[in-house]
This record gives structure tokens, C-alpha cells and sequence, in this order.
């Protein structure tokens, strides 16, 4: 039985590290220490009993069983998201990797005569939203980029029945051990908007009004709609957009004012957009994915290779992340010095700021032109160089 729905979920009571937890296929874990913890839950690293590691490699997800968010989460991966179904879309798609993170095991366990649930899962790095906080915003190639490895993931939890629905850079996590890679993480609001392949009807409803993140959230889910497909690509939009300029149109305070402010732009694009676009960044690309996400019916299929060729025109290969490497050598920055380290030890520099990162904040709270329905759009020029070769260089800058 799934759990009521609570408006205020409470945080569980932690659980003492060392503690060790049954999942439901025999596995056993050990708890690590507890690295973050959010509206809901806690978060711990953990260990396999039968692989001792001195690296943690997963974490564990816990809230009280009569809580909701981890429970939708778990059915998203029992039923969306094992790991053989994406090995196998991997496969279909000729992907290199799928940006959602891997799940290990479940279960149920005790403490102090509560029960609490757990999820075993992939450990990540630091989220984007992070460095955002340190950079104010990405290079244009970086935020393009994010915006194709996000269809990605976005298709394939699409065509499982399921729709995302809180899209934004504190769940955008860069890959622990590489960098290069970005995973859509956080399934806790996730909705099946197309039940055994029937999908929601259009139903506005003024009690479910603004739900999600107010500066990222859908017009739909303003209106307290169901989230749908579209509602997942134009809060895309929304996070991208806020990657690039360092900003977003509107202030995130009244509800009802940020709803307003994107029905606005919504209505005017891409025009809107690109008046408002800072000189110089990637907003042009965003404008012209956004009017194509806005103009889908509620209930439509979304051209999800279209939308990416819409970020990438010129249909240049995507290359790693330009947050701290392009090559086989980089520059690395700290505040004292300047030097030149291989690659290899780049990573393992910005895998321990990660760590310290998180032990810092560890209590903290058809065509581009076919679905533009007659609006003129500036032709696009090729974005040479808009992703890495293997063999750039680059400056990388760890964040202190």
C-alpha cells in the first residue's frame, strides 16, 4: 500500500552510522556517515557487507515509511528503470551513457520503534546548481550540452510512462567518479502521466496550483495540471535558461506574479526570449526549443531528435563537460598556485572537493522551423566548436 499523502513530510530521526540494513533480496548494507539530508529524508553513504571498500561508492536514501516521496521514487525504478532496462535503451539509442542513476536494492528496517524505508542507490557527485552558486552561469557549450543529455534521459523516462516534474540544477548531479557525465537525480515528485498507455486527461485543478519549484515549475503545473511530457521539456527550458544568463525573467516570491511573468514569454516567443537574452549567450538556441515544447498538444509526443538538433544544428559530437576538464592535461587553479596536472589527477581533485562540498552542507535544507508555427526565426549559424574534442585543453577551476 502506498503511503497518504502528507504536505509536510517529517524528517526521520537519524539513524546511527555502522547500522546495518536488509534489503528485500538478502543484500546487506552499512550505513557511513550521513551527507545530506532534504524535505523528506536522509542521505548516507554505504557499503556492501560482501565488498569491503574503502570508497563509498553508493548512498541510501531514507524517510519514514509513511512518507511519500521515496516511495514514488522506488516504484519509478521497479517499474521505469531497472538497471538491464537501461543498459538495453543504452544499447538501442547508441548511447554512450544515460544520465539517471542506477538503483541497487530497497527495504524496510527499525529504529527507536519506527519504521523507515531505504533505497540503495548510485553514489553522485556535486549537483550543478553548486557551481552555479560559484560561476553565475555556464559557458554556451556546457549549458547546450546539459540541455541534449537531458532529452536524453527525458525520452527514455517518457516512453516508461513517467514524466519527471522537478527539473532543475540542484537535481542536475555530475557522475562521482566521472565528471564528464550528468545524471538527472531526485524521482521523489516524479508522475505516471500515462498509465498503461493511457494518458491523463487536461484537468485544471485551483487546489493543486503551483506545485514544484516555483522558478522552474510549468505553466500546467501553475494551473495545477497534471505534469505531462511538455510540462517536463518547458522546465527544462526554465533551467537552462537560468544556466546560461545567470537568471530567469522572473522573480521566484509570488506564485501567482512568476505565473504571469512565463505566460508573458510563453505568449511572445521566441521573441520574448531573445530580447530579454543577455548579448552573447546561448538563449537564441533555448528560444527557438522552448517555442516547440510550448506549441505540443497536452497530451503529444514530443520530437525529442528534432528538439536536439535544435540545441546542436551544426550536429557536432558531444565531448566531456566544460566544467573542469576537456583533455588529457588541464590547468588546474587553486588560490595559491598554478599548475599543470594529468588528467587522472584532475579528477580525483574534483572528486574530493565534491566530498568536501557535501560534508559542508551536510544538515543544509519535424524541424525547428515546422513547430514554430509560422514564427520567424533568425537562421541558425553551425556552433563550431560547440562541444570538446579530446584533445583541447582547458582551465579547471576547483571550487573552494
Amino acid at each position: 500500500m502506498p503511503p497518504r499523502r502528507n504536505e509536510k513530510y517529517r524528517l526521520p530521526v537519524p539513524l546511527p552510522e555502522g547500522k546495518v540494513l536488509d534489503d528485500t533480496e538478502g543484500k546487506q548494507w552499512v550505513l557511513g556517515k550521513m551527507i545530506g539530508s532534504g524535505g523528506f529524508g536522509l542521505v548516507y553513504l554505504a557499503f556492501p557487507t560482501n565488498k569491503p571498500d574503502n570508497e563509498a561508492r553508493h548512498v541510501i536514501k531514507v524517510e519514514y515509511q509513511e512518507n511519500g516521496p521515496l516511495f514514488s521514487e522506488l516504484k519509478f525504478y521497479q517499474r521505469a528503470a531497472k538497471k538491464d532496462y537501461i543498459k538495453s535503451w543504452i544499447k538501442l539509442k547508441k548511447l554512450d551513457y544515460l544520465g539517471i542513476p542506477l538503483f541497487y536494492g530497497s527495504g524496510i528496517t527499525e529504529f527507536q520503534g519506527r519504521s523507515y524505508r531505504f533505497m540503495v542507490m548510485e553514489r553522485l557527485g556535486i549537483d550543478l546548481q553548486k557551481i552555479l552558486d560559484q560561476n553565475g552561469t555556464f559557458k554556451k557549450s556546457t549549458v547546450l550540452q546539459l540541455g541534449i543529455r537531458m532529452l536524453d534521459v527525458l525520452e527514455y523516462i517518457h516512453e516508461n510512462e513517467y514524466v519527471h516534474g522537478d527539473i532543475k540544477a540542484a537535481n542536475l548531479l555530475l557522475g562521482y567518479r566521472n565528471p564528464d557525465q550528468v545524471y538527472l537525480a531526485d524521482y521523489g515528485l516524479c508522475y505516471r502521466y500515462c498509465p498503461n498507455g493511457n494518458h491523463k486527461q487536461y484537468q485544471e485543478n485551483p487546489k493543486k496550483a503551483h506545485n514544484g519549484t516555483i522558478e522552474f515549475t510549468s505553466v500546467d503545473a501553475h494551473k495545477g495540471v497534471a505534469p505531462s511530457r511538455r510540462s517536463d521539456l518547458e522546465t527544462l527550458a526554465y533551467c537552462l535558461l537560468r544556466c546560461c544568463a545567470g537568471r530567469l525573467p522572473w522573480e521566484a516570491r509570488d506564485p501567482a506574479a512568476v505565473q504571469a511573468a512565463k505566460t508573458s514569454l510563453l505568449d511572445e516567443l521566441p521573441e520574448s526570449v531573445l530580447k530579454w537574452a543577455p548579448s552573447g549567450s546561448c538563449c537564441r538556441e533555448i528560444a527557438q526549443y522552448l517555442t516547440c515544447a510550448h506549441n505540443l498538444a497536452y497530451d503529444e509526443k514530443p520530437d525529442y531528435e528534432m528538439l536536439k538538433k535544435i540545441l546542436n544544428p551544426g550536429g557536432i559530437p558531444l565531448g566531456p563537460l566544460d566544467f573542469y576538464t576537456r583533455g588529457e592535461s588541464v590547468n588546474v587553479h587553486t588560490p595559491n598556485n598554478q599548475k599543470v596536472v594529468p588528467r587522472k589527477a584532475a579528477t580525483k581533485q574534483v572528486n574530493q572537493m565534491q566530498n568536501r562540498l557535501i560534508e559542508k552542507n551536510i544538515h543544509s535544507e519535424r524541424t525547428a522551423e515546422s513547430c514554430l508555427t509560422g514564427r520567424k526565426v533568425q537562421k541558425e549559424e553551425p556552433l563550431t566548436g560547440l562541444f570538446n574534442s579530446e584533445t583541447a585543453q582547458v582551465e579547471v577551476r576547483l571550487l573552494f
